[in-house]
């Protein structure tokens, strides 16, 4: 399916310096895995639904909960400056 002719193509065109020892074991294994990829395809699908994950994943994090930290104006102080109750930053976008 993949002969070491493309495989030196495309290793070029990503600007890769292959040996021809690397060429020859990336034209098997490229080979290989289109084999594989080539049984995939002989499956009938028409019943299964798409899906981005084998296993059904649910989200276990916590509730986010608004909280005052009880001692802000240490966190202040260790900023290089600060306005007020405010760290002050560089301003990063213009008017326009």
């Amino acid at each position: 399916m993949i002969d070491q002719e493309q495989v030196h193509k495309v290793a070029n065109l990503a600007r890769l310096e292959l040996t021809p020892q690397e060429e020859e074991q990336f034209t098997t294994q490229l080979g290989s895995i289109l084999d594989y990829i080539e049984q995939l395809n002989e499956l009938d699908v028409t019943n299964v639904a798409p899906t981005t994950r084998a296993i059904d994943v649910s989200n276990i994090t916590r509730e986010d909960k608004l909280q005052p930290y009880p001692d802000r104006q240490s966190i202040l102080n260790g900023a290089p400056e600060q306005e007020g109750e405010f760290f002050k930053v560089p301003k990063i976008l213009n008017a326009e």
